[in-house]
């Protein structure tokens, strides 16, 4: 179909227009989740704001507010259920309904795979598989109520290619891929989406060990074709695109944001 003017631009745009829905963001204090909450909020999304401790959701409450969008920071620790039953419950009430879920929350620890013990695995895949599988099952019951919506699940390059010294993080990342396709594949009759983006190398406090390597910053920077880790900004537009009607026919994929690191290996 052929558009002229400004009227086919917006047509396109609209689909990418989140007013009117609102989001669960867990994970949401810094960093990725921080990131993609602001940016959410910019597409015109209501946004409601996960992390253990709720005061440590001021700085990202006080940014999403000053888009203008409507925020709600709510206590939520995806290795406990009833705090994720109460965050998704307080969503609901106060908004009405709930339309999308980014399942952002994650920890890593690197360990040489002789050393991991079992708290170590326990306490990554609690968190970055076992908790974003519930934090979904308990947000999809909300988004299948209110007749579908969208879930984008943070994965990892480790959800593709082994990364030494990371096993249980890579684990639960590659666990949380299979996972991003089997719920796809079940929810997709009932409106529920489901997707992931794979982030490759970006600076946050939970990486920001790495960066302080110059041996390694070195070292990565010369896999990267584009010869530049990623900025929080490079993510924004995918989280949108995946929460939004513009991918209202995607369900059970992964995008890959690395600066083409994974095209070139």
């Amino acid at each position: 179909m052929v558009r002229e003017g400004d009227g086919g631009k917006a047509a396109g745009l609209r689909r990418f227009d989140l007013s009117g829905r609102t989001v669960l963001v867990t994970g949401a204090a810094r960093g990725i989740g921080a990131s993609l909450s602001i940016a959410l909020a910019e597409a015109g999304a209501s946004l409601v704001l996960g992390a253990r401790k709720a005061g440590d959701l001021d700085g990202t409450a006080s940014a999403v507010a000053a888009t203008g969008a409507t925020v709600l920071p709510v206590t939520l620790d995806v290795t406990k259920l009833p705090t994720i039953e109460e965050a998704v419950r307080l969503a609901v009430a106060r908004f009405g309904r709930l339309d999308g879920l980014v399942n952002n929350a994650g920890v890593e620890e690197v360990r040489p795979s002789f050393d991991v013990d079992e708290a170590l695995w326990d306490r990554i895949l609690d968190t970055n598989l076992k908790g974003a599988f519930f934090t979904a099952q308990i947000a999809g019951r909300a988004l299948r109520d209110g007749g579908g919506g969208s879930i984008v699940n943070i994965a990892s390059l480790t959800s593709m290619v082994g990364v030494p010294t990371a096993v249980p993080y890579g684990s639960s990342k590659s666990g949380l891929l299979g996972m991003t396709r089997a719920l796809a594949a079940e929810w997709a009759p009932i409106g529920i989406r489901v997707n992931a983006i794979a982030p490759g190398y970006f600076r946050t406090d939970m990486t920001e060990v790495f960066y302080e390597n110059e041996a390694w910053r070195s070292r990565m920077l010369s896999g990267i074709p584009q010869n530049r880790f990623g900025d929080l900004d490079d993510l924004a537009g995918a989280a949108q695109f995946l929460v939004s009607d513009a991918s209202a026919y995607m369900t059970g994929q992964c995008i890959t944001i690395d600066g083409g690191f994974l095209a070139s290996i």
